[in-house]
């Protein structure tokens, strides 16, 4: 039952991170509704991943709060979204920190794709206004990665054992 708990969780991680993507590409917006459900449902997966308050939980608290004040200044130097700040502070309630430093890594890698095409994209249709860059769109990859890398072995792995 809890596994079962657990992997719908997931799941709608994964369905929240591909809506985030899809409404920053459409309206370069991550919703605050979206990002608040994504928080709510932070402390049901610490349950189901059998995480104990101290310091399991203590450390996720941490690592968003760190999180949080890095991309924050990152935000006042418009450098950042706000919705792209609460995404990846959301984001790090869930993830573990090592698989945090994934996420980023893969969210930095396609972020610099998505950055370049985009870019390439503006001068051929020789735009004079400001690039925006969609970066929820490398966010949700780089959690979705995140998920499939170090998630989905192991659902294979529990249906294997079924």
């Amino acid at each position: 039952m809890i596994d079962t708990i657990h992997y719908g969780l997931l799941i709608a991680l994964a369905i929240a991170l591909v809506f985030a993507a899809f409404t920053d590409i459409r309206r370069r917006q991550i919703d605050n509704w979206l990002n608040g459900a994504i928080a709510l449902g932070a402390p049901l997966f610490w349950w189901s991943s059998g995480l104990a308050l101290w310091p399991d939980v203590a450390i996720q608290l941490g690592v968003a709060l760190a999180a949080f004040a890095l991309l924050a200044g990152l935000f006042a130097l418009k450098m950042m979204g706000g919705g792209d700040v609460k995404l990846l502070t959301v984001l790090a309630l869930w993830i573990p920190p090592m698989f945090f430093m994934q996420l980023l890594i893969v969210m930095a890698l396609a972020g610099g794709v998505l950055t370049i095409v985009m870019g390439m994209w503006h001068v051929m249709r020789r735009q004079r206004d400001r690039l925006a860059v969609p970066y929820g769109v490398a966010i949700a990859f780089g959690g979705l990665w995140v998920l499939a890398v170090n998630y989905l072995p192991a659902a294979a792995q529990a249906a294997r054992a079924a």
